[in-house]
């Protein structure tokens, strides 16, 4: 078996890969439409694999594509599972939901972002409340994506990003870009003003699949932050809290939380993983978000901010487009195959921890 044939040139080949060996593994296939097209006009959707007892009392929920570009990464990790065999041998007790590409826009079109131009990871918030506010953010929004791409304009904006981070330090910086913003729709880390496509997907999805388990697991697959091919396993709560200890039982002393400076990631508002657990009710939740690293950080903020700008203020089809996506695309997904199999290994070992510790949760006495 070579892990190489795991991953995908595009979305396309991913979603077909996915679904023949979904089907090869014995799962039962749906599918949700996204209401728009790839670059292509290919249709585009959500597949959702199910495995094992869809009624367990324990069930593993795993997501990739949630940061749409960062789908080539997780797909090829759940693929990988599919072609292992991990789906047939399943603890008894114990049901598995893939989810494929909940932003299947953001995959095909190399992007971060969902059609709304929405950081799914941002959008997870009450609407109904006002929307939260990140000063540093609009204080250097016009530098952080600006109108214009001459070398004139970008001097100016590296400019005012530098004397930023004098003023307040590196770490008010890297916040003031990636914390989350709701003020400016044509920027990064965008959360929008509503629920989006894939929000209301992924509500469906766990609604629906995970209904009456009393146990929960769940993997989101991320790319983009930390040491070249290390997959840290990031927990959203305080590590004095019975959410981390449960989750630190799970995986382990490499468990790093998001909350007290100890992961790559910074602490964030509306993300999906912090929200799961108010949609099961009843049931106990384990969520951790399994991020891949790829390039230095600076990079992976340049490809960001020129993707906004081709998407903003040019033509994602003109002659600019082909070298940014190149560069967004690498600066999340390395393609190399020392870097995928060290994807698929930790893949492998952490959905195995999870399974594990469902299997504990039904058998205590095993």
């Amino acid at each position: 078996m070579t892990t190489a044939h795991s991953f995908s040139a595009d979305y396309q080949g991913a979603r077909a890969r996915f679904r023949e060996h979904a089907k090869r593994a014995g799962g039962t296939l749906d599918t949700l439409a996204h209401p728009e097209t790839g670059p292509d006009g290919c249709t585009l959707s959500t597949d959702i694999a199910c495995f094992g007892d869809r009624d367990a009392p324990a069930r593993l929920l795993l997501i990739s594509g949630t940061h749409g570009v960062e789908g080539f990464c997780g797909s090829g990790a759940q693929i990988d599972l599919l072609r292992r065999g991990e789906m047939q041998r399943l603890p008894a007790g114990i049901g598995v939901v893939m989810v494929h590409a909940i932003n299947p826009y953001g995959f095909a079109w190399r992007r971060r972002v969902t059609h709304e131009n929405v950081d799914l990871n941002r959008n997870w918030i009450d609407f109904a409340a006002p929307l939260p506010r990140n000063p540093g953010y609009d204080e250097l929004a016009g530098a952080i994506v600006p109108r214009a791409r001459t070398p004139a304009a970008l001097s100016q904006s590296a400019a005012a990003l530098d004397a930023y981070g004098e003023k307040h330090g590196q770490i008010e910086l890297v916040r003031a870009l990636s914390g989350g913003q709701y003020a400016h729709p044509e920027g990064i880390f965008y959360g929008g003003t509503a629920p989006t496509w894939s929000r209301r997907a992924q509500e469906s999805i766990v609604s629906e699949y995970l209904r009456g388990a009393g146990t929960v697991g769940i993997i989101d697959y991320h790319t983009g932050l930390g040491p070249e091919g290390y997959g840290e396993q990031i927990n959203t709560h305080p590590r004095s809290s019975a959410d981390f200890r449960r989750a630190h039982a799970w995986y382990g002393a490499a468990l790093a939380s998001v909350a007290d400076g100890t992961s790559a990631s910074a602490k964030i508002a509306g993300d999906g993983l912090s929200a799961a657990p108010a949609l099961l009710p009843g049931a106990q939740v384990t969520a951790m978000a399994l991020e891949f690293g790829t390039q230095p950080l600076d990079d992976v903020l340049e490809a960001l901010r020129s993707d906004a700008w081709l998407h903003a203020y040019s033509d994602p089809s003109g002659p600019q487009a082909g070298a940014i996506k190149r560069q967004i695309t690498e600066a999340f997904y390395v393609d190399r195959d020392d870097w995928r199999g060290m994807v698929a290994g930790q893949s492998l070992l952490a959905v195995r921890q999870a399974l594990a510790a469902l299997a504990s949760a039904v058998s205590p006495a095993r």
